[in-house]
């Protein structure tokens, strides 16, 4: 049974930038790197079409993790307001 080669993103993204500089071809990277040509091509494709998205402005994704976050600290702060409530109400 044959391990499939887990490669980090850092690793990724160097090869997919050499690929994108073509100051090589892909089975000279390949060779290189110790990757498969087409595995190559597939990194720079998501590099290329990725890059549009470093200079963009950032948009909120998990619109709704804010709403859950928001909706959370007005709970805790309603409850603190009742349990200072109830201290001063016992200490009476």
């Amino acid at each position: 049974m044959i391990k499939k080669k887990r490669h980090s993103a850092k690793f990724k993204s160097i090869v997919a930038l050499d690929a994108a500089k073509e100051a090589k071809t892909l089975n000279e990277l390949a060779s290189q790197h110790g990757v498969y040509p087409a595995q190559i091509s597939e990194w720079k494709k998501k590099l290329l079409e990725g890059a549009e998205d470093i200079f963009s402005k950032p948009q909120k994704k998990d619109t709704g993790l804010q709403k859950k976050l928001d909706e959370l600290h007005r709970t805790v702060g309603e409850i603190a307001m009742e349990r200072d409530w109830l201290k001063k109400k016992l200490h009476l």
